[in-house]
């Protein structure tokens, strides 16, 4: 058998519908690393088919007869996914009454996916990296060494090299786990298969619904080649399955079917990196920082547009009077001192204000008054000023500053270089 007819093989065996070059190209890799036990990282946009790659390689391997577990990293809780995946002693922690097997354990011999493996914790990270560099595992509340021969497939629909980056992958756990890259297109990339998944899908629900096959015309095709699909193929079947149940004309026009495809720019919304030759976003403390100047710079906004109005003869000067502790230091905050106009200045006290309340030195009232020093906006000088602050609190050492900073330090060391600071 050639390695066309084996990919066709495949793909009737799994249900794989489609022959664009680039998904032929995903499973002839995994044919190609199947026989061999090297890991298997696992990359695409969610809903584009990833878990069927993992049992393409599982079923083409010499562990074929041993289990296969898939595991969504994503869904299991931070508290429990080291019990979960390796196992757990007998009041090892609140409510262990009886030990666990774990994952690990149980699959010996096979094979285990891991799905979302960017959403695992860093402390589990490291558990793992110790299984595939070794073989081993601890349980949760045990001493014991354990060994498992268990391969592991992964999968992830977020970059990996970024969350390595943001200090939030291990590093030596990204290229242990990286030895063979496996890519699933999106549905958008594979020109032609829209068509024929549509078709696919349309048969499915006719038989399970028992009504007749929906069809598309000519205009409708258009239509759906020209949608992206940003969820894949799950939404392109979702569509598929609307569709047979509620419409009760089985010829599908494009007005039809426009009615069931989500508005451009609708739904979940998408971050948008203007700057294509950035290698970072903007981390969550940029974003805050960037939050509080514009709260800043409205609040002082509002602090004039409010003493502006105090300027009307009626009411305004009559206010200050009445409260100059008030407005005194204010006032000097938005009206330099030989701006500051003249209704604005501090009165001499009158008698009742000096029966009413403690004398008012107006000597040192002025005196304490100073010029405000003009706050930096800037975002990298925010930055800066938080580097500098970590290393001064970890007595410049890299490693614990930037994990104060919730970076890399890798990253962190570039931020040095680009800022020209000295350790």
């Amino acid at each position: 058998m050639n390695l066309n007819e084996e990919i066709q093989s495949v793909k009737q065996r799994f249900g794989i519908i489609g022959n664009a070059p680039v998904l032929n190209h995903a499973i002839q890799v995994a044919i190609q690393v199947a026989p061999t036990d090297m890991t298997v990282l696992i990359t695409g946009e969610s809903g584009s088919g990833k878990e069927s790659f993992s049992k393409i390689i599982h079923s083409l391997s010499s562990r074929k007869h041993g289990q296969f577990i898939a595991i969504n990293c994503g869904a299991i809780p931070e508290g429990t996914i080291d019990s979960e995946l390796f196992g757990h002693e007998k009041g090892s922690f609140t409510g262990a009454h009886e030990a666990r097997k774990g994952y690990f354990e149980v699959t010996n011999g096979g094979t285990i996916f891991l799905d979302e493996i960017g959403e695992m914790p860093i402390g589990t990270q490291a558990r793992l990296l110790r299984v595939l560099e070794n073989g081993e595992f601890i349980k949760v509340g045990s001493s014991k060494v354990q060994k498992t021969n268990v391969r592991v497939v992964a999968a992830t629909n977020v970059d990996l090299y970024q969350a390595v980056e943001k200090g939030k992958f291990r590093e030596d756990l990204y290229y242990r786990l990286n030895t063979v890259p496996i890519f699933v297109p999106p549905l958008r990339d594979r020109e032609g298969d829209k068509e024929l998944l549509f078709r696919k899908f349309a048969a499915d629900f006719a038989d399970k619904y028992k009504v007749q096959p929906i069809r598309l015309n000519d205009e409708a095709k258009v239509s759906l080649n020209n949608f992206r699909f940003p969820g894949n193929i799950r939404q392109l079947k979702n569509i598929v399955e609307q569709v047979s149940v509620l419409e009760t004309n089985r010829d599908i026009t494009k007005e039809t079917l426009l009615k069931y495809l989500p508005e451009p720019h609708s739904g979940i919304p998408a971050v948008f990196n203007k700057d294509k030759n950035k290698t970072e976003d903007f981390s969550e403390r940029d974003i805050l920082y960037k939050i509080l100047f514009d709260m800043k710079k409205d609040m002082t906004e509002l602090k004039k547009l409010v003493f502006d109005l105090l300027q009307n003869e009626n009411y305004g000067s009559q206010m200050i009077k009445d409260h100059p502790d008030l407005f005194t230091g204010i006032t000097e905050e938005i009206y330099p001192r030989d701006q500051r106009p003249a209704k604005f200045l501090l009165p001499p006290p009158s008698e009742e204000h000096i029966h009413e309340h403690a004398p008012i030195e107006i000597e040192k009232i002025e005196d304490a008054i100073q010029e405000p020093e003009e706050e930096s906006l800037s975002l990298e000088d925010k930055e800066k000023e938080m580097i500098l602050k970590a290393l001064k609190r970890n007595h410049n050492k890299r490693k614990n500053a930037a994990r104060d900073l919730g970076i890399s330090e890798r990253t962190l060391y570039r931020k040095l270089k680009q800022y020209e600071i000295e350790e």
